[in-house]
């Protein structure tokens, strides 16, 4: 099996580790010769870093273990036949901190603290709270679930929409109706053919005047020049980890965009991320070896 990281790093049953073997392999261009017999890919952690060039070299994979919880960066290129798992386990901590830290940031306006602190100016102004709130998480699954047990010391409320209804959980054909009732909605859905694009103008529209809008997704879930028009119109405001395009280049407007605080893709990059990773890989190996049914399973 390929890593990214060293084999030494995992937590393995000394028999299940006996009956693996590894090959470090970190990054693009480490094209090792041992590409038509590896059964196990762990690619490396970053969109840039997979070559999917390998694929059709790699005639005996069997398993895909990507580090990251959305997949829609590889799922197109994984062979038929392969089975592709997330990270799911690795990112919840990471990301559900990011999505309140600019949520936060946002309604106290923190960016425009730090702009008067370079220009040495103290600047008092009365600031929106969190508390008494009504916070709209958009794709309830893990990561939406870590982010509103960050939430809960804050005395907001919390209104849950998933791909389906569920007990306590709005069906996303609700989603019209509950936009304009909220004033923070959390974008945490992965990236496919139903939700590109989803946070269109109609969608921004229905949200309530100066509400908030942060994705901590993926950037073509929401429209760009959508975006641009209901900011530049001063209707709401928003923070956003990702972008489309990404990275986000020089001189594009979403960077002077009113009202707009932007993070750069940041949301799982942080000291908590390693530990879970090797975690979940551990224990996929564990169940990969003992033929048990793998953990995060996506189709496609």
């Amino acid at each position: 099996m390929w890593l990214p990281f060293s084999p030494d790093e995992l937590d393995l049953d000394p028999e299940i580790r006996a009956q693996l073997r590894f090959e470090v392999v970190p990054a693009v261009g480490a094209h090792h010769d041992s590409v038509g017999d590896v059964e196990v890919w762990v690619p490396p952690y970053g969109f840039p870093d997979v070559d999917l060039s390998l694929f059709p070299r790699m005639t005996s994979l069997r398993l895909v273990q990507t580090l990251t919880a959305g997949v829609d960066h590889i799922a197109p290129s994984v062979p038929d036949g392969v089975t592709l798992c997330n990270g799911r386990g690795i990112h919840e901590a990471s990301t559900a901190e990011l999505a309140v830290a600019l949520t936060l940031a946002s309604l106290r306006g923190l960016p425009d603290f730090v702009r008067a602190q370079d220009r040495g100016e103290w600047r008092f102004g009365w600031q929106q709270a969190l508390a008494d709130r009504r916070v709209l998480i958009l794709g309830y699954g893990a990561i939406g679930a870590a982010i509103e047990q960050r939430l809960e010391p804050f005395e907001c409320e919390v209104v849950r929409v998933a791909s389906t209804a569920r007990d306590g959980v709005h069906a996303i054909s609700e989603l019209p109706d509950l936009l304009g009732s909220v004033d923070v909605v959390i974008v945490i859905v992965p990236l496919n053919p139903a939700t590109r694009s989803m946070v269109d103008a109609g969608f921004l529209a229905r949200m309530r005047p100066g509400a908030l809008l942060v994705n901590v997704g993926r950037g073509p879930v929401v429209d760009t020049d959508a975006l641009l028009a209901a900011l530049t119109e001063r209707r709401i405001t928003a923070a956003l980890d990702v972008t489309d395009p990404e990275p986000l280049p020089a001189g594009h407007p979403l960077w002077s965009a009113p009202g707009l605080l932007i993070s750069p893709h940041t949301g799982g990059a942080t000291s908590a991320m390693w530990p879970r990773a090797r975690r979940v890989v551990s224990a996929q190996l564990t169940r990969y070896v003992a033929g048990e049914p793998l953990a995060g399973v996506i189709p496609h």
